[in-house]
């Protein structure tokens, strides 16, 4: 894996000059070629040396973890699991129990996301679309939207740009609107590196690009063998298009159910073990640090050439990393779900059960590197996951469900949740709303302080209680559609682009 990863720095090194192409000024959706090479002498180039493609599909991913890819020196800048953090916190299933340094605590209030002038809102805008524009810039010099390249390497460098640019669009479609409203105008589409700055397009515009590039993607990497889990495979492209059409209300849970089942049955993942998903007194298992675990879809192999540090996901969850998590801003799972954790359920042992320590529901037990030494890892190789195979369990049941397909919900459910419990035969008395219900806590429990807990709450039109621990809003409900839980289109853009307003809630 660790020669995989030097083959990726090696091919980020090509992608320099061309990602350089698009610009990374102040202006960030700036859209016309500004140094050294054309798109088209790219192109040219690319048609004999795929990897010329290869070195700039590979400094995406690279973007992916890269700290300041929101345009900001903040230590809450650091790429995609930056937002898993913050997507968390405004599920308020993560609760900001103690605060010293100040990291994220407005953001828990919820007063940074209706402040269009605060970098919380500009942060994630500009890492999407900055990758995005990126995608572009590849597609583009494969030939364009329409175009199916001739050489098979490029048609997976093709697919795999096509879905990353949609997992950024689907992610700006969550964050920045507050509901699946069709009619409604929520984001600006840039499909060509070339384009103008563009007005808002409608949610179905957003969403029917997604589809096709997804669509599209899937078919193009049907042949795929990828070098390592951070590229985009085609379960990967799957599972995204599994969220796609989840989040589309009723219009499309039965693709989104035959995708999860291709991934579960066809993929080759298992689900991780008891063993993996709590610490049970050997280091040397489990921890959620590991992307070779066989549970995982999509992750990135984070080594000490990257370089991360403070400034990274470790650096602000882990207890074992030298970080914030250890020094004095403690993320803790929200009281209430805490207690909704049966007292025989293996992922109640992830958390710090003393209620007399500042760790208290820290989870200490879940992500720790092999050398359990509080505040000891300084450089991050610890590494990330993206996607693993017990959301499409979860998924899958979810969406079953919601089709009355009751049988299968609870065939999957009980797949995962007879993993982590001795007795999960209480699920074959489950229907109706308390079976989604039931799911829906599942899918919290299962997947908290990973960012998929406030995807779940806007697909479920879920309310949620703060619990005790929080520092703010206790014992407050919200409801999924408040727009204190989306962000602001940042005013970076609305002078930039005059085609937009901030009206976006």
């Amino acid at each position: 894996m660790k020669s995989i990863m030097k083959r990726i720095y090696i091919l980020s090194l090509i992608a320099v000059l061309f990602l350089g192409i698009t610009g990374c000024g102040d202006d960030f959706l700036e859209v016309q070629p500004t140094q050294f090479l054309s798109a088209e002498q790219v192109a040219e180039a690319a048609e004999n040396n795929p990897d010329v493609i290869a070195g700039s599909v590979a400094g995406i991913y690279t973007l992916m973890f890269n700290t300041g890819t929101g345009g900001t020196t903040g230590h809450d800048d650091f790429g995609q699991k930056g937002y898993d953090i913050f997507s968390d916190f405004l599920s308020s299933d993560m609760a900001l129990s103690i605060s010293t340094y100040g990291w994220y605590r407005r953001t828990c209030e919820l007063t940074e996301t209706v402040d269009y002038t605060n970098n919380t809102n500009y942060m994630p805008w500009r890492y999407y679309y900055r990758l995005i524009r990126s995608a572009n810039t590849v597609i583009a010099t494969l030939g364009g939207n329409d175009v199916t390249p001739e050489n098979e390497e490029n048609q997976h460098l093709m697919g795999q740009a096509k879905a990353l640019r949609a997992y950024c669009y689907f992610y700006l479609t969550q964050f920045y609107a507050l509901d699946y409203e069709p009619s409604k105008e929520i984001l600006p589409i840039y499909t060509d590196p070339t384009q103008p700055n563009q007005p808002k397009s409608t949610t179905a515009e957003v969403f029917a690009l997604m589809e096709s590039d997804l669509t599209a993607a899937i078919s193009l990497l049907e042949t795929f063998t990828r070098d390592g889990k951070h590229q985009v495979n085609k379960y990967v492209a799957e599972g995204l298009l599994a969220y796609v059409y989840a989040s589309m209300g009723t219009e499309k849970l039965a693709e989104a159910k035959s995708l999860t089942e291709d991934i579960i049955n066809n993929g080759g993942f298992t689900l991780m073990d008891s063993t993996e998903v709590v610490y049970t007194g050997d280091a040397s298992i489990g921890g959620f640090r590991d992307v070779n675990t066989p549970g995982w879809i999509w992750g990135v192999d984070i080594t000490l050439d990257n370089g991360l540090d403070l400034v990274s996901w470790w650096g602000q969850m882990d207890l074992f990393t030298y970080s914030y998590q250890w020094a004095g801003d403690k993320k803790a799972i929200d009281q209430g779900l805490y207690d909704a954790i049966p007292a025989d359920d293996v992922r109640k042992g992830q958390f710090y059960a003393d209620a007399a320590s500042s760790n208290y529901l820290i989870p200490l037990n879940k992500f720790y590197p092999a050398n359990r030494t509080i505040g000891a890892q300084r450089n991050v190789e610890t590494d990330y996951v993206y996607m693993r195979v017990a959301e499409m369990y979860l998924l899958h049941a979810e969406v079953s469900s919601k089709l009355g397909q009751e049988d299968a919900a609870r065939t999957s459910l009980k797949a995962l949740v007879s993993h982590r419990m001795a007795d999960a035969s209480y699920i074959d008395g489950l229907s109706g709303q308390a079976l989604q219900d039931e799911i829906y806590l599942q899918t919290r429990i299962e997947l908290w302080g990973e960012g998929k807990s406030y995807l779940a709450m806007k697909r479920n039109k879920a309310t949620i209680v703060r619990g005790s621990n929080h520092l703010s809003l206790v014992g407050e409900s919200i409801p999924y559609n408040d727009p204190r839980l989306t962000f602001e289109i940042p005013i970076e853009e609305i002078q930039n682009n005059p085609n937009l307003d901030s009206g976006n809630k």
